[in-house]
């Protein structure tokens, strides 16, 4: 069965022209588990077809088995195999191009020198105008030490790039920020606090990535406190918003909410201290939780919750979100009738949803859908578009209940292209921080008519 999760290739075939060469590769393929996706016709002749085909498999055994039956139908050719998502990622995904064309002597003028020396001197005597007359406003610095790659632990910040150039392509795309990718290569909790307050005014706002706990959080908590602009860590804030705004829905969905569940956090690392964290300040009650670090259970003691075991949480907690990353943690005989499991972890889940509802869970998900690209673009377009010096739980909370509002009947949360949804976050942002006193920006017409940056669409 395909999933996201399968190993997608495309390979390139040269048959013999005859009635039947095609099913008999196709045949051969299915035989050995592959499914055989898009078919592009490239060329023909008399004697020979030569086509593209995709395939997909759940193991790199597969594959091989794949390629091996392709060699030995009859009459047919292996000519290539091509990873496409390799493909797409030759030279990077992002680019710095200029906003405008230079094609004479008086367009570098304007844009360098001499011009550009009476915008430099504008922006010495007040430095507010460099909001208006330079990139920074739109500049976000994504910054990692490679530590806590996706599932992928630690890799190293270069092994990371694709990352933070997915992020910056995403940024871009759905909401018109410039996302620059920063790598550090430091491991050092101090170094990389200097680091960012170093080249923070380059930015209007800085995202933390993949920066291993519990290093994060002190990171994050010293740049919050030293900056003037907001900094997020999106592994925490990004993930929480999105999950509280999938509980919100799933509360709906079965007819509850958060004033009447007991709710339980498995696993208390960035995601899961963040979500932990989000859930009290909604609900005003603490939440369980349990790790297997006696440092994270103190964190989350330290914030208002309460330490507790996996069992105690399965047999006591109506809600319970798993964010361990350890596949089949949950035994479906610990599911309690009427639970609402949240297993969160990608790409194998603590409890497979199907499992956990034929135990008796009134609602299961898993982390596929549950994707903090639905928080950070608008998160930070609505942070740097009211200029507020920090983002809050409020702001965050505003975004997490947006997102839950504008999600489609049936659906935990919407879908994460949807530009609308992204723009409804950044204004719901905006009008939080004008709420607490903290924009500094004009937002005169913001929340009227349509999203204000043209490279949305």
């Amino acid at each position: 069965m395909w999933t996201e999760h399968s190993i997608m290739r495309t390979i390139r075939v040269r048959n013999e022209q005859r009635v039947g060469a095609l099913g008999r590769l196709l045949v051969a393929l299915g035989d050995v588990g592959a499914l055989a996706g898009e078919i592009s016709l490239i060329r023909m002749d008399h004697k020979h077809v030569v086509r593209d085909i995709v395939i997909y498999v759940q193991q790199m055994a597969d594959l091989d088995r794949a390629l091996e039956a392709v060699k030995a139908t009859p009459g047919t050719d292996l000519v290539e195999v091509r990873d496409d998502v390799l493909e797409l990622h030759q030279g990077g995904k992002i680019a710095v191009r200029s906003r405008y064309k230079i094609n004479s002597l008086q367009d570098l003028r304007r844009v360098y020198t001499p011009g550009v020396a009476g915008v430099c001197r504008v922006i010495e005597k007040d430095p507010n105008e460099a909001r208006r007359y330079t990139s920074i406003p739109h500049l976000v610095a994504i910054i990692t030490d490679g530590t806590a790659i996706l599932g992928l632990g630690d890799i190293g910040p270069l092994a990371g790039m694709p990352v933070m150039e997915g992020k910056a392509a995403l940024m871009e795309s759905l909401v018109g920020l410039s996302g620059m990718p920063i790598l550090l290569k430091t491991k050092d909790t101090q170094e990389i606090i200097r680091t960012v307050q170093n080249i923070a005014p380059t930015f209007g706002a800085i995202q933390l990535e993949d920066i291993s706990a519990p290093r994060c959080f002190d990171i994050e908590e010293a740049l919050i406190n030293s900056l003037d602009r907001p900094v997020m860590h999106d592994d925490q804030r990004g993930t929480a918003v999105v999950v509280a705004a999938a509980l919100m829905n799933a509360l709906r969905e079965v007819g509850r909410s958060l004033d009447d569940v007991t709710v339980g956090q498995i696993g208390l690392g960035a995601a899961g201290l963040a979500i932990a964290r989000m859930v009290m300040q909604e609900s005003g009650r603490p939440v369980f939780g349990a790790d297997l670090d006696a440092g994270a259970v103190r964190r989350l003691e330290k914030a208002g919750g309460q330490g507790a075991s996996l069992r105690d949480i399965m047999g006591t907690c109506d809600v319970v979100i798993a964010t361990t990353g350890v596949p089949g943690l949950i035994k479906k005989e610990w599911v309690r009738p009427g639970q609402i499991i949240l297993a969160l972890s990608n790409p194998m889940p603590e409890i497979e949803p199907e499992e956990a509802l034929a135990a008796g869970a009134a609602f299961a998900a898993d982390g596929k859908v549950v994707n903090n690209v639905l928080g950070f673009p608008g998160i930070l377009r609505g942070a740097i578009d009211s200029a507020t010096p920090k983002l809050t739980m409020e702001m965050y909370l505003a975004a997490a209940h947006t997102i839950a509002d504008m999600t489609p009947e049936g659906s935990l949360v919407p879908s994460p292209l949807n530009r609308a949804v992204h723009w409804a976050v950044a204004r719901a942002v905006a009008r939080a921080a004008i709420d607490q006193g903290l924009a500094r920006a004009d937002l005169t017409g913001y929340f009227e008519g349509p999203p204000p940056v043209a490279s949305c669409e």
